[in-house]
Formats: structure tokens, C-alpha cells, sequence
């Protein structure tokens, strides 16, 4: 049996993109359709009173989404999907940076992966535009829509039903990235399902084996 798979994600968000590779893993032992989305951290949390140190991280991530969102203008879902794979494997594999580095780091990303995939540079300039906002407004208003507004990324629909996550910190390989595909579709389908959840005591690594 196919399934669908909506995910909705922010280029900077490090738990969205273990969940990707999750999800990348999935597509290679089961019969699945993937349509890569984004979802805007800085929209999420506009008006929202945050903790500084998260408020000056947030609001760098609106360069990275809006360029995200110059691909999907100028693609489609499935060239999105490369291109989030290009910039995250330069940016979320590499070490631990300070802000400063950080928003250096994923511009460098950005820009390569836009060459890797033989994209226009000129892509870059929506960095520091607007042009894509309402764009991204609109692609988050779907996500929520589906799970409410006090969540964070990924959003995931599995065959069109809608959650928060899963938010894994290890990356599943092979049949166990089946298994874990598997689960989740069950859960998806009993439409009495709403939530599951406890405190994290790791952050996410992709690039351990499990």
C-alpha cells in the first residue's frame, strides 16, 4: 500500500531535519510519496514572548526560509526536497556554532547547495526579501491548520492526518526506519489518536548510526 507524506519543514530547525533523514530512510524500504513543505519558525513565533537567547535565534531564521521558499518558486516539491537535503547535510552535519558563525555557516549552505543542484544564484537575494513572505505565511497556515498553533517543526501528515513530529533525535536505518513508518501510520489511522510525549534528554545527531 502507498502512503503519503506531507512535511512541512524550516531549514534550521536541527530535530526537523533528523526527522528528514528519518523520513529519507523510509523512502527506500517502503512504498511512500513525499511532499516536502515549509513551515516558517519565524511566523510561528511572531508576537510570542521568547527567551532572548531563543528570540535573536528565531529571527535568523527568516533568511534561510525565504531562499528555501525562492526553490520551491522557482521548482517543484521534489527539487525542494534536494535542495533541503544539499543545505542540511553542510549545515546541520557539521559542529556546534555561535550565532554568528551560525548565520555565516547556513549561508554558505545555502549558496552550495544552490550550485550543486544547478539552481540560480540568484535565488540568494530572497535573503533579505520579502517577496516570498506571504508565501510562507500561507504554507505554515496549512501546517497548523492541520495541528494547531502551539507546535514547533517538523509537521508531518501521513495520508493527510496531521502531528507535531515525530521529533526523534537518532535516525533509524533500514527495516527499524520501516518499523518506525509503520507505527506511526497505525497511530495515524485510529482518529481518536492525538497525542504522545515526554521530555527530551538528548539533542538531535544524524549522524550517529543506531
Amino acid at each position: 500500500m502507498s502512503n503519503t507524506v506531507d512535511f512541512w519543514f524550516d531549514p534550521a530547525c536541527p530535530f526537523a531535519w533528523a526527522t528528514s533523514r528519518w523520513i529519507r530512510e523510509v523512502q527506500q524500504v517502503r512504498d511512500i510519496t513525499i511532499n516536502w513543505r515549509i513551515i516558517s519558525l519565524a511566523v510561528v513565533n511572531e508576537g510570542r514572548d521568547l527567551d532572548p537567547g531563543y528570540r535573536e535565534y528565531i529571527d535568523q531564521t527568516w533568511g534561510a526560509v525565504r531562499v528555501a521558499a525562492a526553490v520551491e518558486a522557482a521548482a517543484d516539491s521534489a527539487v525542494l526536497g534536494d535542495f533541503y537535503t544539499a543545505v542540511g547535510s553542510r549545515f546541520h552535519d557539521g559542529s556546534q556554532k555561535d550565532a554568528e558563525q551560525r548565520k555565516q555557516a547556513v549561508a554558505e549552505a545555502l549558496a552550495e547547495a544552490l550550485a550543486e543542484l544547478g539552481l540560480s544564484s540568484e535565488l540568494m537575494s530572497a535573503w533579505d526579501s520579502d517577496q516570498f513572505d506571504t508565501a510562507l505565511r500561507e504554507s505554515t497556515k496549512a501546517a497548523q491548520e492541520l495541528v494547531g498553533d502551539d507546535v514547533g517543526t517538523p509537521v508531518v501528515a501521513l495520508n493527510g492526518v496531521g502531528f507535531f513530529g515525530p521529533v526523534i533525535t537518532r535516525v533509524p536505518r533500514g527495516e527499524l526506519a520501516g518499523e518506525l513508518f509503520d507505527a506511526s501510520v497505525t497511530l495515524a489511522n485510529f482518529p481518536h489518536f492525538f497525542e504522545l510525549k515526554r521530555t527530551r534528554t538528548e539533542s538531535p545527531d544524524s549522524t550517529i548510526e543506531i
